[in-house]
């Protein structure tokens, strides 16, 4: 069993039927033809995730020196608007980091409020959004913008922007001269871009380790890519996707990864599904019923291993 995650499941015969189907192997080579002809189309543009561990090294220059830029000017709180794919993985990262992130995923005007009146004066502003038209992200960016504006603040010296090219938010924040525009890769999508601009511009503004976490998907990737039965993605995959079980019960508590079954649970979710079946995720604690006493229909899984970036890249592989 994998040293990254752990569950009691038998999968010897899913994970043969997948290594003699090249599951893994076409997963990494692109091969949008796995998914059926109903979906080839759009597999086609949504597979450049399995290479980032690589595609996004040169990021790290860019979020380094803007990082140093902001510090020098005595900006060290950074706020991340963003929703579901864009403020999950940043929140689990920089919190397993040790760093703080204000994450604004709400409307809840309290939480507005509250993000609005704290350090205002040494605050950037990270607006996440692939589609750039997310209804939440832009009202937590205009009332930011009304912020800077009454306290004297010129507005577009505080916002970073991660968008895909050609979105709205990209044309706006150009018009508007915002401080810096990251463009995402858009062969990701929104569940899938952990360690895209989405997840590696707010956490490595904030402070986080963003350069290891890439080191840590690169050391797992060349298993993942296998068509073998050592490999843990295949393991996981046939695990969820083979046995009785419609839910699955994530524990991540002796991983070290701060909510990490957060993150995992809405790329399940949204991902699976398809053709009326799918998994139902759950995030469970080591004492909870699910992982404890499993009823016939939950698969209990445990995350182990403290490789962040590994992890990302082999609950995306498995799902």
């Amino acid at each position: 069993m994998s040293t990254l995650v752990e569950f009691d499941a038998t999968t010897e015969p899913a994970v043969k039927q997948l290594i003699a189907d090249r599951v893994a192997s076409r997963i990494a080579a692109h091969d949008a033809s796995l998914w059926g002809p109903a979906a080839q189309e759009e597999a086609a543009v949504r597979l450049g995730w399995t290479g980032l561990d690589e595609s996004s090294r040169p990021l790290l220059a860019e979020i380094e020196a803007l990082q140093a830029e902001l510090r020098a000017e005595g900006l060290d709180h950074i706020v991340l608007c963003g929703m579901g794919g864009s403020s999950l993985a940043p929140e689990v990262i920089t919190r397993t980091a040790g760093v703080q992130l204000t994450v604004l995923d709400t409307t809840d005007p309290g939480a507005i409020r509250r993000a609005l009146t704290d350090r205002l004066d040494r605050t950037v502003v990270v607006v996440s959004s692939k589609s750039g038209t997310t209804v939440e992200t832009d009202s937590q960016r205009r009332a930011f913008e009304a912020a800077f504006r009454a306290a004297g603040i010129e507005p577009a010296t505080r916002f970073v922007v991660v968008t895909d090219q050609g979105s709205t938010l990209a044309h706006h924040a150009d018009e508007s001269g915002y401080r810096k525009v990251f463009l995402a890769d858009p062969t990701v999508g929104g569940r899938y871009s952990a360690l895209t601009a989405f997840g590696l511009v707010p956490s490595g503004l904030a402070g986080a380790d963003i350069a290891a976490l890439l080191d840590d998907a690169a050391s797992v990737a060349p298993l993942l890519e296998e068509d073998s039965p050592d490999n843990p993605a295949l393991q996981l995959g046939a695990a969820l996707g083979s046995g009785p079980a419609d839910k699955v019960a994530i524990d991540a508590s002796a991983s070290g990864i701060v909510g990490f079954a957060d993150w995992a649970e809405q790329l399940i979710a949204e991902s699976t599904g398809k053709d009326g079946t799918g998994l139902l995720p759950i995030v469970a604690g080591p004492d909870d019923p699910e992982i404890r006493w499993p009823a016939p229909d939950v698969l209990p899984v445990r995350v182990t291993g403290p490789a962040l970036g590994a992890q990302f890249l082999l609950w995306e592989y498995a799902t």
